[in-house]
């Protein structure tokens, strides 16, 4: 069956709470371990059924925001969701509190329950309006860019289509195309500022009706961070701070120096090369066919897994108008089935995106084909971008069926761009931080912190010339800050942990042992914490002193190796 023929039906809510409270009663009083089990199987598959309707609608309205049906079903989620969070913490409750715990956590693990802990903290009725609130501050956030028009020379584009034009050979081209993109978040700042004003301090009433001193605390709670807190984050950002920010701004310079500038203006800094960045040979189609016969050579598991994405259609992958920006995965758990959403434009991303999203498909679908338990399909957020970009390296020994003569220009600009990625994502984790603090803040407040705390972490960037940048705009174009606050660092610590599968999946003795770590951690989902599966996967915390300087050596190497003046 392919994606296009999954039936939707908009499911009737009060019939699932209904369902819920009846299957609830039974598991707070059964008499066995054994019939807590069925029950929950039962209560799992009602969650299972709803989502699965909910994620088909999200599915279709982020590759068509412009479709009224699925614009009012995803409103109707938007509203009528979060009451099931009322029922879900109640069964987590049960779950937390039951006789039968012992026995339970011998068939499930104890993450389950680490799960069920920390969600019972995030939810009271008290703030279920808030939720609803939440949810379609968000949509019109998604909205305002989804429905972007950019005009440059008599051609209009979208947030996706316009990125060809920033990396233009032309330098005149790519700033004009570069300050045409920030005219138009400049023209919405208004609009964006005040949703994210609204939802600062819609979170941070929750946290306060929930008991917490500021979201923060909530935050982590919600992302289901159970083994590092906010002080093991920023020693980690100060890490990054001290060990990879000097090393970033030589590579700055050494771009600066092969492109013939005296220094990078703010519309150069995604120009790599003066022959222009790597591109990918061919169009959407091409690259899946490419990337067919990179999973089959790959793995027996990728080889399956690919086929059956694209015997059911479960990739949109091209860019187009009305659809949302950015790339995600997501899964359709009655089918099984991962859904992979991306916007190719022609750049080098589009690759990395695909490989990146794969990651957390071939996960999903691994896990999914070895456990049964709703909670395990994926883990928390941290690890499964170690599964998105632990592919992107995976896949590099099949990046020349992509890029051709490009390919070892690609693989400096992509090890190097990774690089380069990090000190934006802890500046962005450490705004988080500062507006959760003070979430009094104004909007003017807020932009002037996005500014101190980037030139922190970037020092060389100038915006002279872009009064939008220079006061501080540039955040507003992250979806995280306003969808899934606290979630940036994960990537972050994810990198070093991917970087290490690169270092090891290039050394011939070692390449094996990678890919079979790689292989169970996909196998795992989320049975563990973040710091257990990085164990797992015999890798080192990204949190230990002395490893991210360790991560950094390798890649130094490699990089300086290169003549990147011959690119």
């Amino acid at each position: 069956m392919k994606f296009s023929e999954y039936s939707y039906e908009r499911p009737d809510i009060e019939i699932a709470k209904t369902q819920l409270v009846e299957l609830l009663d039974q598991f707070e009083a059964s008499q066995s371990a054994d019939e807590q089990c069925k029950l929950m199987e039962q209560i799992n598959k009602l969650r299972s059924e709803f989502e699965s309707m909910y994620m088909i609608c999200s599915i279709r309205h982020s590759i068509n925001t412009k479709d009224k049906f699925y614009e009012e079903e995803n409103n109707y989620f938007d509203d009528r969701y979060p009451e099931l969070s009322e029922y879900t913490n109640r069964y987590y409750k049960a779950l937390s509190s039951s006789k039968f715990r012992p026995q339970l956590e011998e068939k499930f693990g104890k993450q389950l329950f680490t799960i069920a802990e920390l969600t019972v903290k995030t939810f009271e009725p008290v703030i279920l309006e808030d939720l609803k609130a939440e949810n379609k501050l968000d949509t019109a956030y998604r909205k305002i860019k989804a429905q972007a028009q950019i005009e440059l020379d008599g051609e209009t584009y979208n947030l996706s289509s316009i990125s060809p034009m920033e990396v233009h050979k032309d330098r005149d081209i790519r700033k004009r195309a570069t300050d045409k993109k920030w005219s138009f978040y400049a023209s919405k700042a208004k609009e964006i500022e005040d949703i994210y004003d609204q939802l600062v301090k819609l979170r941070h009433g929750m946290a306060q009706k929930l008991g917490y001193k500021n979201y923060i605390e909530l935050g982590y709670a919600r992302m289901l961070r159970s083994d590092y807190d906010a002080a093991a984050v920023q020693n980690f950002r100060q890490q990054v701070l001290d060990h990879v920010v000097p090393y970033t701004q030589e590579l700055y310079k050494r771009q600066a120096k092969r492109l013939g500038l005296e220094k990078l203006e703010y519309y150069d800094e995604s120009f790599r090369f003066p022959s222009g960045n790597p591109t990918p040979k061919g169009d959407g189609a091409w690259m899946e066919d490419q990337a067919k016969q990179m999973y089959a050579e790959l793995s027996k598991e990728t080889e399956e897994f690919f086929s059956f994405m694209q015997e059911r259609d479960l990739m949109d992958l091209v860019a187009k108008d009305g659809k949302e920006t950015g790339g995600y995965c997501t899964l359709i758990g009655e089918y099984k089935s991962p859904f992979i959403f991306s916007n190719f434009n022609g750049t080098s991303h589009d690759v990395t995106v695909l490989t990146h999203e794969a990651g957390h498909a071939f996960q999903c679908y691994s896990t999914c084909n070895n456990t049964d338990v709703y909670e395990y399909r994926w883990p928390t957020y941290e690890a499964c971008e170690i599964h998105s970009m632990g592919m992107e390296f995976l896949t590099w020994p099949w990046m020349d069926l992509f890029f051709k003569e490009d390919t070892e220009k690609f693989k400096f600009s992509h090890l190097s761009g990774a690089l380069l990625f990090l000190p934006y994502g802890v500046a962005v984790d450490e705004f988080q931080h500062e507006v959760y603090t003070k979430p009094e803040m104004t909007p003017a407040e807020r932009n002037a912190t996005w500014r101190r705390i980037e030139k922190k972490y970037l020092p060389h960037i100038d915006y002279t010339g872009n009064e939008f940048l220079e006061n501080g705009g540039f955040w507003q174009r992250q979806t995280h800050i306003f969808s899934m606050p606290f979630y940036y660092i994960d990537y972050v610590l994810a990198q070093i942990c991917a970087f290490q599968f690169w270092k090891r999946s290039s050394t011939p003795a070692d390449k094996d042992a990678a890919w079979k770590d790689y292989l169970t951690l996909c196998k795992a989902g989320g049975t563990q914490s973040f710091l257990d599966l990085v164990k797992l996967g015999n890798l080192d915390s990204p949190f230990d002193e002395g490893t991210i300087k360790k991560v950094m050596e390798p890649i130094q190497e490699y990089l300086e190796n290169i003549d990147d003046s011959s690119f």
